[in-house]
């Protein structure tokens, strides 16, 4: 696409209507785009405000293949899709961001950790296994981290086996076991890239995990690291990314030891959770970074606009059906905090429901704004 020139009614399509395809939307109407968007849910967050919502499964090669084949432009928002039919797409002609080839990779965490060895990118010693009974128990060292190597979402395929016994209840699938690296941090980078291979990254977020989920309750910004560290992540990221030859967003998830040392976790080619509070605490979104890097419009400027934390709104436990939302008001009335509710239909244990972002000037009032809304926000049923 041609950056002096710009069409709003080019054809851009989305793999995966959940709230990650909501707020592409949100920065795509600013851009007079319709979208066209696919999801197996006809209650899906993106059904009620895309141009077009298809019901399919973006596991399926004729659906895909049956929603992308008058496309100019189709993205995802969820890395499980039919990679297949998306490079039958890409050689007739669509524009497919990311490329399928990066998502070959980034759809297999073992194979993730492999691309990240073999290109001398720092990540946490591992060994890869097809089935459980290639594991001798007798060489491991406890605590390690079992992973599927396909699967995994939000918290789930992840264990930490603190025993032998622990491996016992383990799915015998495909995966890897990782060395534990205790009482690590983890924090996140968001990189965007264009065509052209220009690059931005925003600044490091560190996420802070609900300690049974597995899945992050908090982000803040700026990350609370040394400027070398900083720096150190942004490059990592930027390398991932060129490697990748990724056009979009890229997230990369690392961990910081105590002894000062980086090293990759994961990656996501898409906007990604740990980068929610960018639309209000960036000068330029994750969102709005994503759409300009894959319509060839030149990446924004992700410099802090303001320190930011945000919170994840999930599922009460033990609560299933329609979700109710209590303590809004209270939440609401705060200066500074700032509600997104996916319209979910159905609210489930630990689902992710929304997000509150807080911003401020202050980071010891952000974080206590931060604690107030997770004790005052509930979804229950």
């Amino acid at each position: 696409m041609n950056t002096s020139q710009f069409q709003s009614n080019s054809n851009l399509g989305i793999l995966g209507g959940g709230q990650l395809g909501k707020m592409l939307l949100v920065e795509a109407g600013k851009l007079g785009m319709h979208v066209a968007v696919m999801d197996p849910s006809p209650s899906a967050p993106c059904a009620s405000s895309s141009g077009r919502f298809i019901v399919g499964d973006i596991q399926d090669y004729d659906a895909v293949i049956e929603f992308g084949r008058d496309l100019d432009v189709l993205t995802v928002e969820i890395e499980h899709v039919n990679v297949d039919a998306l490079e039958s797409l890409q050689a007739d002609g669509v524009a497919v961001h990311p490329d399928p080839a990066i998502l070959r990779v980034i759809q297999n965490k073992a194979g993730q950790k492999d691309f990240y060895r073999s290109r001398g990118l720092p990540t946490v010693d591992y060994r890869r296994f097809d089935s459980l009974v290639e594991i001798d128990r007798s060489t491991l060292t406890f605590p390690i981290v079992w992973k599927a190597a396909t699967g995994g979402y939000d918290g789930r395929g992840v264990s930490v086996l603190r025993s032998e016994k622990d491996m016992d209840g383990l799915p015998d699938v495909p995966g890897y076991l990782e060395t534990y690296l205790g009482r690590s941090r983890e924090l996140a980078v968001i990189v965007g890239r264009n065509v052209a291979g220009e690059a931005a990254v925003f600044p490091p977020v560190e996420m802070d995990f609900h300690p049974v989920a597995n899945l992050v309750e908090m982000i803040h910004c700026p990350a609370d690291i040394p400027d070398e560290i900083g720096v150190d992540a942004e490059r990592i990221g930027i390398a991932i990314a060129n490697k990748l030859k990724l056009v979009g967003v890229l997230a990369i998830e690392l961990f910081y030891t105590a002894d000062g040392e980086l090293f990759v976790n994961e990656s996501a080619p898409r906007p990604h959770n740990s980068g929610h509070l960018t639309i209000e605490g960036n000068m330029t979104s994750q969102y709005a970074q994503h759409l300009r890097a894959i319509l060839g419009l030149p990446l924004g400027d992700t410099s802090i606009r303001t320190p930011s934390a945000m919170i994840n709104l999930v599922g009460a436990k033990g609560h299933t059906g329609s979700p109710v939302y209590n303590g809004l008001a209270e939440v609401m009335a705060e200066p500074g905090v700032f509600v997104h509710l996916y319209g979910k239909a159905e609210t489930r244990p630990f689902r992710k429901m929304g997000h509150v972002t807080v911003v401020g000037t202050d980071e010891v009032e952000i974080r206590a704004k931060a604690q107030f809304v997770r004790e005052t926000l509930t979804i229950t049923a």
